[in-house]
């Protein structure tokens, strides 16, 4: 056996925890990494049950994680993790264990002054760092707030957008290089995704890749290689906020128009908000428009890559794309996990689970569980029930966007097929250093023609 974690006492790790817990944007986000540090030779089952940590950053920065969760599902599929940086959690960790927690919110609660939706959400502190969003609500203002917004996403507007989305995804393949690597993430996910969330905001496109740096910084602003403290990452979320409120009050002014601000300044539910409200609704807005979607295109890319076969059957038959979406949306898991807190005593798979205490659904885990999935640690784009995961969450905060992210993985990969013989991975990849949304960073790829 070996010791998890090598960088500090537990007495010095818990301090900083709870400094952490008490709303404390200033510790410095190296030394929280150098005091949590992992022992090199640290993996799965390589340390008592009762000390594994699965939120820890580095096992996804090294896709180290899925023995991890293998052995969580198999032996202790709903886990008390004590230390960590993000202080004690339950891991859920199998399919029906995971539906069953977010189909009763009446149970574990989403609101920020909880704790929020991510592991390391601290209860809202009522400052200028509180960036509330209707996802961090329970119903009914959850509720309210989400149908103010959900007209977007209908099927008829969904149609209406598909030849836009269609135009722009063809112009963005023309323009790669035939036959020189190149970082398919920025260059084709990013840049697909950055376009469609400033025409939902209905912003210049000039100012679209300011809406991937303020996503981008929402999900590293814990990382020393971004970032010093938190607070530093904050003070380029406030260039969001200044950026947004001009828009959202010039919004109230005029005639509503069917974009996403216009929605937000005419509902009686959210034309009176907080600058902190604004904040983490556009945020939530601009993570769940492009995180999610573009780390399935690069997912899938790499997926295919990895399972040649798979890759022959859509060469010999790309009429497999529309079951192949949401496989690859499964296999990628975009958002890693989802927490709550539990709003009472209670029991979830033999264990009791206490009122306050911390639950994390690992969705990234659910959509490996061979229990609820055939052949779940394969990867395959012809399945029977291709929609049968977890990814999207379930209950009142499924998804709302999810037919949205469906369409642009649907439409870019029937281009593709028109274009190019394959996209090849041509380098490693680069994973975020994160636990909450599973992403690739850097994915070099050559085209054929």
């Amino acid at each position: 056996m070996v010791t998890q974690y090598v960088g500090s006492s537990d007495e010095e790790r818990k301090a900083l925890v709870s400094r952490t817990r008490s709303g404390d944007l200033t510790i410095s986000n190296r030394e929280m990494f150098e005091a949590f540090k992992i022992d090199p030779d640290y993996d799965a089952y390589g340390v008592p049950l009762d000390k594994m940590d699965p939120v820890h950053p580095a096992l996804f920065a090294n896709n180290t994680l899925w023995p991890h969760f293998e052995r969580l599902r198999n032996e202790d599929p709903v886990h008390y993790t004590e230390d960590s940086m993000v202080g004690p959690y339950w891991s859920v960790t199998k399919y029906e264990d995971i539906m069953y927690v977010d189909t009763h919110h009446d149970l574990f609660s989403s609101k920020a002054t909880l704790g929020g939706i991510s592991l390391g959400g601290v209860p809202d502190q009522d400052n200028e760092f509180s960036i509330p969003m209707f996802i961090m609500e329970d119903p009914p203002k959850h509720d309210a707030q989400r149908m103010v917004v959900t007209p977007m996403f209908l099927p008829k507007q969904l149609v209406s957008l598909e030849p836009l989305i269609r135009e722009r995804a063809g112009q963005i393949l023309d323009g790669l290089p035939i036959g020189e690597e190149f970082n398919w993430v920025r260059s084709v996910s990013v840049e697909l995704t950055a376009q469609m969330l400033a025409t939902l905001f209905d912003i210049p496109q000039e100012d679209r890749m300011k809406l991937i740096l303020w996503s981008d910084t929402s999900q590293n602003i814990g990382d020393p290689e971004y970032f010093e403290t938190p607070e530093e990452g904050f003070q380029i979320l406030f260039d969001c906020l200044n950026y947004f409120q001009q828009i959202y009050d010039q919004r109230k002014t005029e005639p509503p128009k069917f974009d996403l601000i216009s929605m937000l300044a005419h509902d009686e539910s959210t034309n009176n908000m907080s600058p902190q409200e604004l904040l983490g609704n556009i945020l939530l807005l601009i993570v769940g428009g492009n995180d999610t979607t573009r780390n399935s295109i690069s997912g899938g890319v790499l997926a295919l890559n990895q399972n040649p076969a798979e890759y022959e059957k859509l060469i010999q038959n790309p009429g497999l794309i529309p079951k192949m979406v949401p496989e690859m949306i499964r296999w990628q898991s975009p958002v890693a996990h989802m927490a709550r807190t539990a709003l009472q005593d209670t029991e979830l798979g033999g264990k009791k689970i206490k009122k306050g205490d911390r639950v994390c659904m690992w969705y990234i885990s659910g959509n490996r569980d061979k229990d609820s999935i055939n052949n779940a640690h394969k990867f395959i784009i012809d399945r029977d029930n291709p929609r049968q995961h977890t990814a999207f969450g379930y209950g009142v905060h499924r998804c709302v966007g999810n037919r949205l992210a469906e369409m642009q993985l649907r439409v870019i990969w029937e281009e593709i097929m028109k274009r190019f013989s394959k996209v090849e991975v041509t380098g490693e990849p680069k994973y975020l250093a994160s636990s909450f949304i599973h992403g690739i960073t850097d994915l070099p790829v050559t085209l054929k023609a």
